[in-house]
């Protein structure tokens, strides 16, 4: 589980870069509650600019602005908790990864790095000053897990283990469809579970035009209801909502700018078994 008890290696943040903010923001209230508050509190034409935060029932939990990187896709973009970003930045560099933004504060909040690992997916650290990230995780509207699909498990593993620590589970897919390897934290028990990676074929990764990518998972009460607002307010499906045994009901779905994330009602809270829906 992800929690606001944010260690090293852990998630503690995302953003989200798209071209029209102000739609993005009222796709996002609709599907998941969610309150876009812009930089300065304003309103209207103030939401074009540099960005602002989403709040669940007056907590923060992600980040919204307008995609400035030339030839990018909409995405979300996932942090991770570290002591000192510039060890980290060194660190992704000797393991073969790619520097996209070298580390800078942002005032006394904190400390940011973004960067690609060796396969090309984007990923990003945050070393805490006054702010920690997200202050809502593992409840409904808030992220609950996140996954990594690449074209190279064992690498990707050997690159995030070497830099965050992280241990690895794998677990076999039924039907035969491959292997999912579970992340847990340095140092942490393995109720902590945060993520997995799953590897794919570079066909399989459209969306990224076959690199690697990242992505998150919200969790919602009631999946086949959240993925009916998400059709209804211009976003799209990719598969689901079905049924995984031990996981819950979940869908991965595209917002209208075609950034993609996964809705999960836990297994626990499910409701709705595909005979009822």
């Amino acid at each position: 589980m992800i929690t606001t008890d944010l260690t090293p290696g852990s998630p503690c943040w995302l953003d989200l870069g798209v071209p029209d903010v102000p739609a993005t923001a009222a796709f996002y209230r609709a599907v998941l509650g969610w309150e876009y508050e812009p930089m300065g509190g304003g309103e209207g034409e103030e939401m074009d600019g540099e960005g602002g935060v989403f709040r669940k029932d007056g907590k923060i939990v992600g980040g919204l602005g307008a995609l400035t990187e030339q030839g990018a896709r909409p995405a979300w973009m996932i942090y991770f908790t570290v002591t000192d970003a510039d060890a980290t930045t060194q660190a992704v560099e000797r393991a073969g990864g790619t520097v996209r933004v070298a580390p800078r504060d942002l005032g006394e909040w904190g400390r940011m790095a973004q960067y690609s690992d060796p396969l090309g997916g984007q990923f990003a650290v945050w070393q805490p000053g006054t702010n920690s990230g997200f202050e809502l995780a593992d409840e409904p509207g808030s992220l609950s897990w996140t996954e990594l699909y690449t074209t190279d498990a064992a690498a990707a593993k050997e690159f995030y283990g070497g830099l965050f620590g992280w241990r690895f589970g794998d677990m076999p897919l039924p039907g035969g469809g491959g292997t999912y390897s579970l992340i847990t934290p340095a140092d942490l028990p393995e109720e902590r579970m945060q993520g997995g990676v799953m590897e794919l074929r570079a066909d399989d990764l459209a969306l990224a035009n076959g690199r690697p990518y990242w992505h998150p998972v919200f969790a919602v009460t009631d999946c086949d209801t959240a993925v009916a607002a998400v059709t209804a307010n211009g976003g799209g499906v990719q598969m689901g909502p079905e049924d995984a045994e031990g996981v819950g009901r979940l869908a991965v779905c595209l917002d209208p700018a075609n950034a993609d994330f996964v809705l999960l009602t836990p297994a626990e809270a499910a409701t709705t078994t595909p005979a009822e829906s």
